[in-house]
C-alpha cells in the first residue's frame, strides 16, 4: 500500500503571512492535494514573547481568503511536554550535552577561528566539562543544549536543487534548546514532522544547512527522513533583497489594494518555474498543472505590479452572479446593476474601482473641458435631452452634435468623453449612458 503524502505548512505567528511564505504555503499545499495526501497547519508558536493569537487569526484567515483547507491544525505551545520527552531521550543517548558559552564568548571564539583560517565551527569545549565544573556553571548561568552531530557527510536528493551533499563537521552542533528553556525551531520541528508522519517538506532555500543537521536528528529519534525541496527566495524586481520589503507585501496588504486570490495564486504558482505565468480560472486548476520539478534554484524576482494586470483579466472573466451582492452593496438599483457589470468590468483594475465608477453614474463627473472646447461642450450638452438614456442616445446625439458643429472623429468624441466622464479613457460611451442617473454638465 503506497504511503499518504504528509505536508505542513508551518508560520511563526509573529507576524502576517508575506508573498515568501505563501510561496512555501502553496507549494506545500498543493504537492499534499495533488496527491490526495493530507495537509497541516501548524503554528511555531514556541516563543512565548513574540507569537500572537491576533497574528494566528489573521494566518488563519489569509489562508481562507486564497481558498486553503487544511486536515489538521496544530500548535507548538500545546507540544512542550513530548518536546521535553524527546530531549530527555537525547540526553539518556548522549546526543543532547549541556553548553554554558555566552553570546560574547561564542563570537570571540569564531573570530578566533576565522582569524586562524578555520571554518567557525562550535568547538565542542563543553564536552570536556567536568560534573563539578558544569555544577558551578549553573550556579552562574541557565545552560543551553546542543545536538552531538555525527561528523559524517549528509546527503539527500532534493526536489529542486537535486544532489546536496553537506559535511556535518563543517557545521556547528544547533542548539536545540535555549537558557531560558524555550524549545527551538529546528527541534521542534523535527519531532513534529516524525509524529505527524510528514513525508515531504518543501521550504526556503535558506534552510538548506538546517535540512542537513535535522536528517541526522529525525535519524537519532527514531525516524525517516521526509523528501525534501528548497525553492529559491524571492528578490525584488531589480534583483534586490525583499526581506526589508516583505512587511509591505503581506497578504492583508495586497488584499487591501484589491489583488485578487486568483492573480497572487496564479503569479506564486509558476514564479520562477519554467513554466508562463498565466492566470488560472481556479486553485483546482493551479493543483492539477504544479510540478515541482520545472522550478529553478535562481533567485526568483518579484514585483507586486504583476498582480494587477492578472487581477484585472480575472475581473473581466467574471459572471454578473459573482458580483451580484457587491454590486447592490454599492446602492445600484436591481434593474440595473447587471448592466452596470457588465459595462463596467472590462474598465477596472480592482473591485476598489467599481465605487468611483457608480458614483459617476449616479452624481455625475466633474466636466474635464479644455479652453478651446468649452464654447463646443456648452452647445453640445444643451442637445442633450434629460434622462433616462437607451442604446441609441450617445449615436443620436452625436450625430446631432456632428451636424451642428462640424467636427468629427476625435475632435467630435474624445471632448464629449471629458465633459460628460470626467475621464479620457473608459467604457464605451454608448453603453455608459443609459448608466447615467443625472444629464451631465
Amino acid at each position: 500500500m503506497p504511503m499518504t503524502t504528509v505536508t505542513r505548512f508551518a508560520p511563526s505567528p509573529t507576524g502576517y503571512i508575506h508573498v515568501g511564505n505563501l510561496r512555501t504555503a502553496l507549494f506545500n499545499y498543493m504537492i499534499a492535494r495533488k496527491a490526495g495526501g493530507t495537509f497541516i497547519l501548524r503554528f511555531d508558536d514556541t516563543d512565548p514573547e513574540r507569537s500572537k493569537q491576533e497574528y494566528i487569526d489573521g494566518i488563519r484567515e489569509d489562508l481562507e481568503w486564497l481558498g486553503f483547507s487544511w486536515d489538521r491544525e496544530e500548535q507548538q505551545s500545546a507540544r512542550l511536554d513530548r518536546y521535553a520527552e524527546v530531549a530527555a531521550e537525547l540526553r539518556a543517548s548522549g546526543r543532547l550535552y549541556e553548553c554554558f558559552e555566552t553570546p560574547t564568548e561564542l563570537d570571540l571564539k569564531r573570530k578566533k577561528q576565522l582569524n586562524m583560517g578555520k571554518p567557525p565551527v562550535y568547538d565542542r569545549a563543553a564536552l570536556d566539562l567536568s560534573e563539578d565544573e558544569k555544577a558551578a556553571l549553573r550556579a552562574e548561568r541557565p545552560g543551553h543544549w546542543r545536538f552531538l552531530l555525527d561528523r559524517e557527510r549528509i546527503d539527500w536528493t532534493d526536489g529542486i536543487l537535486g544532489d546536496i551533499s553537506i559535511d556535518a563537521a563543517s557545521v556547528s552542533d544547533p542548539v536545540l534548546i535555549r537558557g531560558d528553556g524555550q524549545v527551538l525551531y529546528t527541534f521542534a520541528s523535527v519531532v513534529d514532522d516524525v509524529d505527524m508522519g510528514v513525508t515531504y517538506i518543501v521550504r526556503g532555500s535558506d534552510h538548506v544547512t538546517n535540512t542537513a543537521t535535522q536528517i541526522q536528528i529525525i535519524r537519532a529519534i527514531g525516524g525517516t527522513a521526509p523528501r525534501f525541496a528548497h525553492h529559491s527566495l524571492l528578490t525584488g524586481a531589480q534583483g534586490e533583497a525583499l526581506s526589508k520589503r516583505l512587511g509591505h507585501l503581506s497578504l492583508r496588504d495586497l488584499r487591501e489594494q484589491g489583488v485578487e486570490p486568483m492573480a497572487l495564486l496564479s503569479l506564486m504558482a509558476r514564479l520562477g518555474s519554467s513554466q508562463p505565468v498565466e492566470l488560472a480560472g481556479s486553485l483546482d486548476e493551479l493543483i492539477e498543472g504544479f510540478d515541482i520539478g520545472t522550478f529553478g534554484a535562481a533567485p526568483t524576482k518579484f514585483d507586486e505590479h504583476d498582480l494587477f494586470p492578472l487581477t484585472a483579466k480575472h475581473l473581466h472573466g467574471l459572471p454578473f452572479a459573482a458580483v451580484k451582492d457587491e454590486i447592490a452593496a454599492l446602492g445600484v438599483p436591481d434593474d440595473l446593476a447587471e448592466r452596470f457589470w457588465q459595462v463596467m468590468r472590462e474598465n477596472i483594475v480592482t473591485r476598489r474601482d467599481l465605487p468611483g465608477w457608480w458614483a459617476l453614474c449616479r452624481d455625475g463627473a466633474e466636466p474635464l473641458v479644455e479652453e478651446e472646447d468649452r464654447a463646443f461642450v456648452t452647445e453640445a450638452l444643451a442637445l442633450l435631452p434629460e434622462p433616462p438614456y437607451d442604446d441609441a442616445t450617445w449615436a443620436a446625439w452625436t450625430a446631432e452634435v456632428k451636424a451642428q458643429s462640424g467636427r468629427k472623429g476625435k475632435g467630435l468624441f474624445m471632448p464629449l468623453r471629458k465633459a460628460v466622464t470626467g475621464r479620457a479613457k473608459g467604457p464605451e460611451m454608448g453603453d455608459l449612458l443609459p448608466l447615467l442617473q443625472k444629464k451631465p454638465g
